[in-house]
């Protein structure tokens, strides 16, 4: 909805909703122990098990020591184990504990969720389109849809 004769506002809407949603998320998995950048950590490494520490920080486009911290509070959580890489002793290996793909079936809950809340006022084939749009948007731009940029800007995602 951009105003008559007013200047576009898309990208500005656009980001709202991304602040609305991602703020929905947090709502969600706050009971579930876990804080959006936790569990963005955790479905990568869901995905990709074994991961380094340096790879993980790579991902998630993070300053290594920012994961370090990350990873800590996961493994005091129970919920991701550390481990020596037995090729390479100066890496750590990142897994997923039974805690943790537990937490992964919750999370897939919460995402769920969240999608329902933000798409709510639209009908099925308005969702398959705006999904089809944004995904369009989001390849254009380079974005990896699985990682949430966001979590390198703000320490308070931890």
């Amino acid at each position: 909805m951009n105003s008559p004769g007013g200047p576009e506002r898309t990208g500005f809407l656009l980001s709202q909703l991304g602040s609305f949603a991602a703020a929905r998320f947090a709502e969600l998995v706050k009971p579930l122990g876990l804080t959006p950048a936790m569990a963005g950590a955790l479905r990568i490494l869901a995905r990709s098990p074994g991961l380094s520490q340096r790879a993980l920080a790579d991902r998630l486009g993070a300053v290594p020591s920012r994961v370090v911290v990350l990873v800590d509070a996961l493994e005091a959580a129970g919920f991701v184990s550390r481990t020596r890489d037995p090729e390479d002793r100066r890496h750590h290996r990142l897994d997923l504990t039974d805690a943790g793909r537990a937490a992964m079936g919750r999370l897939r809950g919460a995402a769920e969720q969240q999608n329902a809340d933000l798409l709510a006022p639209l009908d099925a084939e308005e969702r398959a389109a705006l999904g089809a749009l944004v995904s369009r948007l989001a390849a254009a731009h380079g974005i990896d849809p699985d990682v949430h940029r966001g979590f390198a800007d703000h320490p308070q995602s931890q």
